[in-house]
C-alpha cells in the first residue's frame, strides 16, 4: 500500500478545524451577508456545503482517510443543503441536525440492544485500551447526548429566528459537544483508556 494512503494522526488544531470549521464558515457568512433572510440562508448554506466538502477532502489528504462519522454527517449536510437551495426553504437545513442526532442515537441504540459494538466500529481505534464496559457506558452516554441534542435543536429552530438558530449552532451546540466529550474522559480512564487527550468528538450535527 502506498504510504501516502495510510491513516495518519491529525494535530488537535487541524482536527478541530475539520470538525467545526464548516460550522464557523456557516456562521461567518450568515453574519456578514446582507439583504433579505432568504439571501442569507442561500449564501450561508452554500458556504456550509462547500466548507464541508473541503473538510472531507482535507481529512482524506492529511489523515489518509475520512472517518465514518464525517462521511455520514458530511453527506447529510450536502443532501439537506441541496434541498434547502433547491426548494429555497430553510426548514431542510434546520432539520438536518435533528436527523443527524436522532440517526446516531438509533444506530447506537440498536448496537446496545443487539450487543454489537457499533460505536467502536464508528470510532475505529480512537479510544486505545478502552474495555468492553467502558465502550458500553460511553455508548449509553452518547445515545443520551444525541437524543438531548435532537430535542434541543427542534426546540430552538421551531421557536427562534434564523439568526438565533445559526448562532446557537456555533455558540451553543459546539460548547455542549466539547463539554460532553470532556466529562466522559474520567469515566473512560477508569475503564482502561490509555490516552484521553485526543478523544474524538461526536458530530456537531
Amino acid at each position: 500500500m502506498n504510504s501516502s494512503l495510510k491513516p495518519r494522526e491529525l494535530s488537535p488544531g487541524l482536527r478541530m478545524a475539520i470538525d467545526f470549521g464548516p460550522l464557523a464558515v456557516f456562521f461567518l457568512v450568515n453574519t456578514l451577508a446582507h439583504g433579505p433572510k432568504l439571501m442569507k440562508v442561500m449564501m450561508a448554506t452554500t458556504a456550509f456545503m462547500v466548507a464541508t466538502a473541503i473538510a472531507m477532502i482535507t481529512s482524506r489528504v492529511k489523515a489518509g482517510r475520512i472517518s465514518p462519522m464525517l462521511w455520514i454527517s458530511g453527506a447529510l449536510v450536502l443532501f439537506f443543503g441541496g434541498l434547502t437551495l433547491w426548494f429555497r426553504d430553510d426548514t431542510f437545513i434546520k432539520m438536518k441536525p435533528t436527523i443527524v442526532y436522532a440517526m446516531f442515537a438509533v444506530i447506537l441504540g440498536y448496537g446496545l440492544a443487539s450487543g454489537k459494538p457499533l460505536l467502536k466500529m464508528l470510532l475505529e481505534t480512537a479510544y486505545p485500551g478502552l474495555n468492553d464496559t467502558g465502550w458500553r457506558k460511553l455508548t449509553i452516554n452518547w445515545v443520551g447526548f444525541f437524543l438531548f441534542m435532537a430535542v434541543l435543536n427542534e426546540a430552538v429552530w421551531r421557536n427562534a429566528s434564523w439568526d438565533f438558530w445559526v448562532g446557537f449552532k456555533l455558540w451553543g451546540a459546539v460548547p455542549l459537544t466539547l463539554l460532553f466529550a470532556i466529562l466522559n474522559i474520567p469515566m473512560l480512564m477508569k475503564h482502561g483508556l490509555s490516552d484521553g487527550k485526543e478523544a474524538p468528538l461526536p458530530p456537531e450535527g
